[in-house]
């Protein structure tokens, strides 16, 4: 066990990609409970742990949001949102915001949505005022809405490998997503004079909204479509996410005339390259979480956790403290597959619904996206923005503390995560 434990952090350290990572750690854990005849263990395990239907859902979701994108679909998004609230003082932070909440209902990664408005919103908020550190930071907290309000790639793999309902998370996750957006832009709002935000000289339009609105209600029928199938019982989410890129495809190629061939194998080729390491990630942790299981790891941190302390607020406490801890120094698809199995039992035991933990883990790992120094939607924003992390981080404390605020809430306060589910039957 030590072995394992020294190699996978020494590989760790020295920058080697997380998949390798957990491969090598699994291959040399599984040599050392049988040795070399126990190797044959390793390749079963890891097609094994890609063998599951719902992860089809995963490459259809990124490659209808990288369709949505490429075509046009998020300036119309920003539009509506900007029609909404881009009157108000930091109006352009608050469109930010509320175009995240749009934008996840397409895409579903964090990734994404910081990518698209660090290329789009980010320039147009410093050239209307803004400090270029400061609109990053906007961008990052709003990003982890799209992981949280449905579809989330994150949620279809915990849901899978926890044989937890994937409609009742989807459900689960549509609050706390809009807690993270009206929380942060309760931060703009109370700072914004402050930290002088610029206000639009516009003013409230019902005429401007509602021609907003006809510009996008194809792009905001999306989500509706999406979820409606899946919460409804009509279609599978792995249906539903190839239902999403057959309307995206003829939203971008019939009606808005904005792809071309060259687009769509470049979107291909995007999908296939981000689906590809997610999997692997996937592959590589199945190997160390059979070693994991093999040796009782999962039972033995339970019971670590016990040990300190019986209280379910003060292993929740305890949980949390671990998936934001770890959360800083590793991939979140690994950290989700081999935490999902030790945590997901001691959550059992402390009599919360499994749904409630899911959101509560997914929401958890979420927040690591926007912290250093492995924060993905950090790195991501300072390369297609040429911001130093450093700066953006500064500026994005005061949102970090709201959304782990709301993390705490959604954590404790298990009828307001599951009024949704609830209230659909899921």
């Amino acid at each position: 066990m030590i072995w394992v434990a020294l190699v996978f952090f020494g590989l760790m350290l020295i920058g080697v990609p997380v998949g390798y990572v957990l491969g090598i750690a699994g291959i040399i854990g599984i040599l050392q409970i049988g040795g070399e005849q126990f190797l044959s263990m390793a390749p079963k395990r890891f097609f094994a742990g890609l063998d599951l239907f719902p992860f089809l859902a995963m490459p259809f979701f990124i490659f209808a949001g990288e369709i949505m994108n490429r075509s046009g679909i998020t300036h119309k998004l920003v539009g509506f949102a900007d029609a909404l609230v881009g009157y108000l003082r930091g109006g352009m932070a608050h469109s930010n915001m509320l175009a995240s909440v749009l934008f996840a209902g397409l895409s579903g990664a964090a990734t994404a949505d910081a990518a698209a408005f660090g290329n789009t919103l980010v320039p147009a908020m410093v050239k209307k005022g803004y400090t270029r550190p400061f609109a990053c930071a906007v961008t990052a907290a709003g990003s982890i809405i799209g992981p949280t309000i449905p579809p989330s790639s994150l949620m279809v793999v915990y849901g899978s490998l926890m044989g937890v309902s994937i409609a009742g998370l989807f459900a689960a996750g549509i609050l706390p997503g809009l807690l993270i957006c009206l929380a942060c832009m309760a931060v703009i709002a109370a700072f914004g004079r402050r930290w002088n935000l610029p206000k639009s000289d516009k003013s409230p339009s019902l005429r401007r909204i509602f021609f907003s609105f006809r510009e996008s209600i194809l792009a905001l029928v999306m989500p509706v479509l999406i979820l409606g199938f899946i919460l409804g019982g009509v279609t599978t989410p792995t249906e539903a996410a190839s239902i999403a890129v057959a309307y995206a495809l003829i939203l971008g190629g019939v009606v808005y005339r904005t792809l071309s061939w060259s687009d769509l194998y470049e979107m291909l080729a995007r999908t296939a390259l981000i689906t590809g390491v997610v999997f692997l990630i996937i592959a590589s942790a199945s190997i160390l979480g059979w070693w994991m299981t093999f040796e009782q790891i999962p039972q033995a941190i339970a019971s670590g956790f016990l040990s300190i302390s019986e209280s379910p607020a003060a292993i929740i406490g305890m949980i949390l403290l671990l998936l934001l801890g770890i959360g800083l120094f590793m991939d979140i698809n690994a950290a989700l597959i081999i935490l999902a199995p030790v945590l997901a039992p001691l959550t059992l035991s402390i009599g919360m619904d499994p749904v409630h933990a899911g959101v509560m883990i997914v929401l958890a790992l979420n927040i690591s996206l926007m912290t250093p120094p492995v924060g993905a939607c950090l790195f991501v924003l300072a390369s297609v923005t040429g911001e130093r992390v450093e700066a953006i981080t500064k500026s994005l404390w005061p949102f970090l503390i709201v959304e782990v605020l709301v993390l705490i809430l959604i954590a404790f306060w298990a009828d307001m995560t599951l009024w949704v589910p609830q209230l659909l039957g899921l």
